[in-house]
């Protein structure tokens, strides 16, 4: 009898030390759990399986509580991830450049979409600022500042320096905090060649400008590569249109 109730108690103290550990594996994963929200739009989630936001998102190690800068968020697709991964204890930004003075009257307000995403109560910790590019950026330090098939078009706005950007960029992150960039592979030795005609750009010139800011290269993924696209066509031929070969390059900002 002495030895049972010794062999119970000893079970009994496994299963309390067990069972935390079985609840945490069993937590969702917010990244999972944000995609899978009811309220994303059935246009966006149809896009999932080529732009593969649990894969992407997880590769940048982001976390709940975080503060995010989306640079050029379109029409928010990445925005209410974001939103949904941070939660109530982060913010996500989504910074948008203001039109040019000179801009045509009829030219589409960019902003648009990301604001009526802010406005949605589903989506309360989304900020939209709006500003000219030589001052855009997060009001306040950032954890991630993320950019989706734009970094390319950095070359195309007129006056603005993508050096001085991406120092801005650097500026704006806190210490150890991350600049992720994806977007359309060009020619291997193309550079910025094609970046406006194409809408592509080399990988490895997106890596020199970082990494002439300050940044350290932590790694690329290879998620969203596409072996059959040549990368000798617009990036919106129907040949290619949402099946593009996209690198994913990951940066971080030195602590110290």
């Amino acid at each position: 009898m002495i030895r049972y109730s010794f062999v119970l108690a000893l079970a009994l103290s496994l299963c309390t030390l067990i069972a935390p550990a079985v609840q945490a594996a069993k937590a969702p994963d917010p990244i999972a759990a944000a995609v899978a929200d009811a309220h994303r739009p059935d246009s966006e989630k149809q896009r999932d399986a080529n732009r593969k936001p649990v894969e992407t998102l997880t590769f940048t190690g982001i976390k709940p509580g975080e503060d995010v800068a989306e640079l050029l968020p379109g029409a928010g697709y990445f925005t209410r991830i974001f939103s949904k991964v941070v939660g109530a204890g982060g913010h996500v930004y989504a910074l948008v450049p203001a039109p040019s003075p000179d801009a045509p009257a009829d030219m589409p307000d960019f902003a648009a979409r990301v604001k009526a995403i802010a406005a949605d109560p589903n989506y309360s910790n989304v900020t939209v600022v709006v500003e000219p590019f030589s001052q855009l950026k997060a009001p306040v330090p950032v954890d991630l500042v993320w950019t989706s098939q734009n970094y390319h078009d950095l070359h195309n706005f007129p006056g603005l320096d993508v050096a001085i950007f991406n120092q801005m960029v650097f500026e704006t992150l806190k210490p150890g905090g991350i600049y992720l960039i994806l977007d359309h592979e060009a020619e291997p030795g193309s550079g910025a060649r094609d970046t406006a005609t194409l809408h592509r750009i080399d990988a490895e010139t997106v890596k020199k400008e970082v990494l002439a800011a300050g940044f350290v290269f932590v790694g690329g993924s290879d998620v969203l590569r596409q072996p059959g696209d040549s990368h000798a066509v617009k990036v919106f031929d129907p040949s290619v249109r949402g099946k593009t070969d996209q690198f994913i390059l990951k940066f971080r900002k030195p602590k110290k």
